[in-house]
């Protein structure tokens, strides 16, 4: 089985819980106004791996990686989803802790043999939300979010062990109604275990360029670590509201 590959990261430290080893893979079909990989995008891009070339790199330190583990992400994993069932298949028979960093976008509620296939191998999803609001979502991606939230709660219906990311971009996903809204979604499921509200930053824009792709975020600010806290207190805010109706 092989896969399109975009590049691998020996000593992850923000990809799930631990040390990871972390392999981006090729091709997403959003195109988030703050991606910082926009060479990602080409599913054709990239380069060509089998799931034993990546076991084997994965073991080259593996020493280091025993309170951590194997995470994917993209672009936009899911979109090779039969080499990740052959990969992570693998990966537990080595006894690797197995991550999937994704936006939820592919998930199809009306057929989800391939996904039950690979959920079955994975210990963790850590589950991009952009935006609670379908419209805003729409203009920050390129698609509304009715696919996401879809997959949120079926991952909850699964009892899949999940972290939530959101990005914080002023302007875009700072409203404070917004936020509320986003905790009591993330407070009416009970299998969320982390909550990581992350700060927009610029680093991606020079790709852009180097690209020819027009940047447009361009003017938009690194968000500061305290305007991020502020809005991870407003989300926990509304997770602490839903729970009380649990």
């Amino acid at each position: 089985m092989i896969g399109r590959i975009h590049s691998s990261e020996s000593f992850g430290t923000v990809d799930g819980p631990g040390l990871r080893y972390v392999l981006f893979m090729q091709g997403c079909p959003m195109r988030c106004l703050y991606c910082h990989n926009p060479d990602t995008w080409n599913i054709s891009g990239g380069r060509e791996m089998s799931v034993g070339e990546i076991i084997s790199e994965y073991k080259k330190n593996a020493v280091y990686y025993k309170n951590g583990g194997m995470t994917v992400t993209g672009g936009e994993p899911l979109l090779q989803t039969d080499f990740l069932i052959e990969l992570f298949k693998k990966a537990k028979e080595e006894g690797i802790h197995t991550c999937i960093d994704t936006s939820g976008i592919t998930f199809d509620e009306g057929n989800t043999e391939k996904i039950d296939a690979l959920l079955i191998y994975t210990d963790l999803v850590m589950l991009d939300i952009k935006h609670i609001d379908a419209e805003k979502h729409k203009k920050l991606t390129g698609f509304d979010n009715a696919t996401v939230l879809a997959f949120a709660r079926y991952l909850d219906a699964k009892k899949i062990p999940t972290w939530i990311r959101h990005v914080v971009v002023e302007g875009y996903t700072d409203d404070e109604t917004d936020l509320f809204s986003l905790g009591e979604f993330i407070g009416s499921l009970k299998n969320v275990k982390a909550l990581d509200v992350l700060p927009y930053h610029t680093m991606g824009a020079a790709k852009y360029k180097e690209l020819g792709i027009k940047y447009r975020l361009d003017g938009i600010p690194s968000l500061s670590k305290t305007a991020a806290a502020w809005a991870k207190e407003i989300i926990i805010q509304g997770i602490r509201k839903a729970k009380t109706a649990w």
